[in-house]
């Protein structure tokens, strides 16, 4: 179902046009009916001609109350710009139709009011300054269709013209189900009652659904929509919802439900700004700013990435605190100082680095898929749960998965080659350390360590050794003095057999055994237990020799060994698969041909 939204200058009849479609009146409160002057958004409902059930949000005209006007904008597919034929364009007219400009709502049909009270030249006249005045603007291809409430002319075309424009409207459908909330009140017996235009996808009684600015799970207990009771009710309906776990003193309009897990908010995001054609002076980040996203309004700090926004250009917005929001979220910018909508925008990234990556002005953000491969191309790396809350529920296909991680192919290969390139210089200055500390790593690449863990999981060319990076290729060079102490120890730990002394009492450090082992000249079989490979190769010979189970004692008493040397290499056979333990003793596993 479609929503319709009224905009206009205030008296201009936009409540009495509702009325007149929909036979409903949808001014709520006193006040209203007492002043003739909408304060509140109101909400009516009717059938088309083709049949079609639509929704109507009639929003207060008046400048005074302009911040509710925003707050039930945002949800609408077909709006509607009412202008009295008998006062034609109006300051408020003004602003509304650069509010629906800001938020891309291009689709509209303009009714130009009350033409029972003017002569034909009069609403002639009327009608081509509507044209020019909306020339250059999301309505300039608009049908102008003339109309009178009170004697019911031109009703008829314009229920035609709102059928063809909402049959131009999409209604989609993300399986991810959000409602900002407009309304709050509590019902006798039910509980809190919440209501909003649902978008996304669609909402269940009984669902579990994640409600902020509470940021906790509630349960839907009760769904109405146009005063009938649903179990479900699908993306594009005025929605009222009756919640379980929530009183409705800790709510207020702006606030958000949606899926659990869904959404992670964020209080500075990366945008893009197009300002109002009539604004005199450009954007800078002195003023007195406020973003009206949804029915949500809150004061922000505006930081133009280039010092100033004269038409249209990137900015960062800096909230108070974190808001729900995805790549692609329309809102408005209002400046308190000048008294008006200054620009409207587009949310490019919810969460962007400290410097900004400027090509998600650029990047493809039309599917959920490619927000998320624009996003992650424009971090490097994230999770996969951050990145599907932030693109509207999208997957990069062609990113490298690393444990949680998701790192961009692009961001990935460059962060590699600059690893390896720091890593061999480390090592060509180390040559006997295991390698570059992983700490000292990522702090060059500016990453952190889970990162890099990743990167190094994902990299065939880079290793891990316990808290060090090598690459796959290092196994370290041995000064001349450090090749001959190693021959010299070498001719002993051969002499020895199975048997071999402490390396460190052959003047082996530590640093020259690492390196060693890294080369595959020596193997550790225990704490300060080393030995040859050729001795390895030896003991397997020698025990597949034995034909009968044996215990620790039998075996190194064969050997001429102590338990100190027994044991490792009873737990070496056992690993390498020569050997298996059953009980006390050990029999020697049987090679395959």
């Amino acid at each position: 179902m479609a929503v319709i939204g009224t905009a206009g200058h205030v008296d201009h009849g936009k409540s009495t046009l509702v009325t007149a479609l929909t036979g409903r009146d949808p001014d709520r409160w006193a006040e209203e009916k007492r002043r003739g002057l909408t304060i509140d958004l109101g909400f009516a409902w009717t059938t088309l001609p083709s049949g079609t059930e639509v929704g109507f949000v009639d929003v207060p005209g008046h400048e005074k109350f302009l911040k509710n006007m925003l707050a039930g904008i945002e949800s609408i597919d077909v709006g509607l710009l009412v202008i009295a034929a008998d006062e034609g364009w109006m300051p408020q007219t003004e602003e509304h139709l650069a509010v629906l400009d800001a938020v891309g709502i291009d689709n509209l049909v303009i009714a130009l009011s009350r033409v029972d009270l003017v002569d034909g030249e009069t609403a002639e006249l009327a009608r081509m300054e509507v044209e020019d005045m909306v020339a250059g603007t999301g309505a300039e291809r608009a049908p102008v269709v003339l109309t009178s409430a009170t004697s019911g002319a031109g009703l008829d075309q314009l229920r035609s013209e709102l059928d063809a424009a909402v049959s131009r409207a999409g209604v989609s459908d993300s399986q991810r189900p959000r409602l900002w909330v407009d309304r709050v009140f509590p019902v006798a017996g039910a509980g809190t009652v919440v209501t909003g235009t649902l978008t996304g996808g669609a909402l269940s009684v009984d669902d579990k659904v994640w409600i902020w600015p509470l940021e906790r799970e509630v349960r839907v207990r009760g769904l109405h929509s146009h005063d009938e009771p649903r179990s479900t009710v699908v993306p594009g309906n005025r929605t009222a919802v009756n919640l379980v776990g929530v009183d409705h003193g800790d709510l207020k309009r702006g606030a958000m439900l949606g899926r659990s897990g869904a959404w992670e908010p964020s209080a500075r995001w990366l945008v893009r700004l197009e300002t109002v054609r009539n604004i005199e002076d450009p954007i800078t980040s002195r003023g007195a700013f406020s973003v009206h996203l949804g029915s949500g309004a809150w004061s922000c700090r505006v930081r133009p990435l280039q010092g100033s926004i004269e038409k249209t250009g990137l900015a960062t917005i800096t909230l108070p605190i974190a808001v729900p929001t995805e790549v692609g979220d329309r809102f408005v910018l209002f400046d308190a100082g000048r008294r008006m909508v200054v620009a409207g925008g587009l949310v490019l990234d919810p969460s962007p680095a400290r410097q900004p990556d400027i090509s998600m002005a650029s990047a493809p953000i039309n599917t959920a898929d490619d927000r998320a491969t624009s996003l992650l191309n424009a971090r490097g790396v994230d999770t996969v749960e951050r990145l599907a809350a932030h693109s509207g529920g999208g997957s990069d296909t062609s990113a490298i998965a690393a444990g949680k991680w998701l790192l961009s192919r692009s961001w990935a290969e460059s962060q590699e080659r600059r690893a390896i390139d720091i890593t061999r210089s480390y090592q060509e200055t180390n040559p006997l350390r295991p390698g570059i500390p992983k700490a000292s790593l990522a702090s060059r690449l500016r990453i952190d360590q889970a990162t890099l863990e990743s990167l190094v999981d994902w990299s065939d060319q880079l290793s891990e050794t316990g808290a060090a990076i090598m690459t796959a290729d290092f196994a370290g060079t041995l000064s001349d003095d450090q090749e001959l102490t190693w021959q010299t120890a070498r001719r002993k730990l051969k002499a020895d057999g199975f048997a071999p002394g402490k390396i460190s009492d052959l003047g082996v450090g530590r640093e020259l055994v690492h390196a060693l082992v890294r080369r595959g000249e020596l193997e550790e079989l225990a704490e300060g237990v080393f030995y040859l490979p050729d001795t390895l190769q030896a003991l397997i010979d020698r025990v597949r020799s034995f034909t009968e189970p044996f215990t620790v004692s039998e075996f190194r008493d064969a050997l001429g060994v102590t338990r100190r040397h027994a044991v490792p290499m009873l737990e070496w056979l056992d690993k390498e698969r020569i050997t298996k333990r059953r009980g006390d003793v050990r029999v020697v596993i049987q090679s395959t041909p």
